[in-house]
């Protein structure tokens, strides 16, 4: 589920890119703002982050004694992506293995679908292997499943989600 959140953060500007025009000074705020905002990448209360929308305010800067950088603490609001269990997503297989398939959807990478939570499917083995059902419906790599999640789980070293998802549901599995 996409987010809009109002976020409070702190920017570092390096005493180098102070200037007496304010125009150049917000602009670096800016730049600075979403370099540490691309390369945060996920929390475990909101998702991942994916677009600062709109800044809303910018603080009185603070020099720093020892750096002699300036802080700003600065409010502004963005958009993020975070699942939920029960929830109902799209994703796109990338590899499949004897026991299940993984999938990707929007920046969640490790989505798990069990082949204990794909009923009628049946695991079938080769150079490019699939799970098959009675109706000739077919999951396999580069395939688009519809599916719901039902569990999460937030990695704190990589900054991520892994997903348990399942396909126990009315209009789930393979989207055509």
């Amino acid at each position: 589920m996409f987010l809009k959140v109002q976020l409070p953060w702190n920017v570092i500007i390096s005493a180098e890119n102070l200037d007496a025009k304010g125009l150049m000074l917000q602009r670096s705020i800016i730049i600075r703002l979403l370099d540490d905002f691309a390369c945060k990448k996920a929390s475990k209360d909101l998702g991942y982050f994916l677009a600062v929308t709109t800044l809303e305010s910018i603080g009185e800067g603070k020099v720093r004694q020892h750096s002699g950088d300036v802080l700003f603490p600065v409010v502004f609001s963005g958009i993020t992506f975070k699942l939920f269990r029960g929830e109902i997503l799209d994703g796109v297989v990338h590899k499949v293995l004897k026991h299940g398939v993984f999938l990707r959807s929007g920046p969640v990478e490790n989505i798990y679908l069990s082949n204990l939570k794909m009923a009628d499917y049946k695991y079938v083995p080769g150079e490019n292997p699939v799970f098959l059902n009675d109706k000739l419906s077919k999951i396999g790599k580069d395939v688009t499943v519809r599916f719901m999640v039902i569990g999460t789980k937030w990695l704190e070293v990589e900054r991520e989600f892994q997903a348990l998802v399942s396909l126990e549901g009315d209009f789930l599995g393979p989207v055509s």
